[in-house]
C-alpha cells in the first residue's frame, strides 16, 4: 500500500466512524481535515488531546475544518469514549491498521523493556482539495492543537 505523502492528494478511504457512521474522505472534500492519530482511548494523554480539540473546536470550524480522530480502539470503546468526553467530532475505529498503514503511523515502541507496535501520536491536515498540506509525527500534545490552527490560517 502506497503512504501519503506532503503535498500530494490523499487517497480516497473509508472507515468505520462514531454514530453509527462510515466515514469516506470524499465526503469531505471543500473543508479542511484535521486527522489525528492516538494510541488509545481513555488514557491520559490521549484524553488532553481530544479535549484541546474539542475545546478549540469554535475555532476549527471559522476555518471550515473537520477533526476526526483514529486509533485502533473499537467502535464501542470510541463511542464511550466519546460520549464521556463530550467530543462534537467522530472517532475512528482502525482495527485492522489500513488508516495507520496509509498515514504511516505504526512503529514499534518500546514501554517497560517490551517492544510492540504502537500507533505514534500524529496529527495530518488536508486541504479543502484533499491534498496533504502538513503532518506532524511524534506529536507532544502540549501546545499542539495551537499549532495546528496556526497552520489552518496560514493555507
Amino acid at each position: 500500500m502506497t503512504k501519503v505523502q506532503l503535498n500530494q492528494p490523499v487517497p480516497d478511504f473509508e472507515i468505520a466512524s462514531t454514530g453509527n457512521r462510515i466515514f469516506r474522505l470524499s465526503d469531505h472534500l471543500g473543508k479542511n481535515i484535521v486527522i489525528y492519530f492516538y494510541p488509545k482511548d481513555s488514557t491520559p494523554g490521549c484524553t488532553l488531546e481530544g479535549q484541546q480539540f474539542r475545546d478549540n473546536i469554535k475555532q476549527f470550524a471559522q476555518h471550515n475544518t473537520v477533526i476526526v480522530g483514529v486509533s485502533r480502539d473499537s467502535l464501542r470503546k470510541h463511542e464511550n469514549f466519546k460520549q464521556k468526553q463530550r467530543f462534537p467530532f467522530e472517532l475512528l475505529s482502525d482495527e485492522d491498521e489500513r488508516l495507520c498503514s496509509l498515514f504511516d503511523v505504526l512503529h514499534l515502541k518500546k514501554n517497560y523493556g517490551r517492544e510492540y507496535m504502537g500507533i505514534v501520536r500524529s496529527t495530518f491536515l488536508i486541504n479543502t482539495a484533499g491534498v496533504l498540506v502538513k503532518e506532524w509525527r511524534n506529536v507532544k500534545v502540549k501546545d499542539h492543537v495551537e499549532e495546528v490552527l496556526a497552520s489552518l490560517t496560514a493555507i
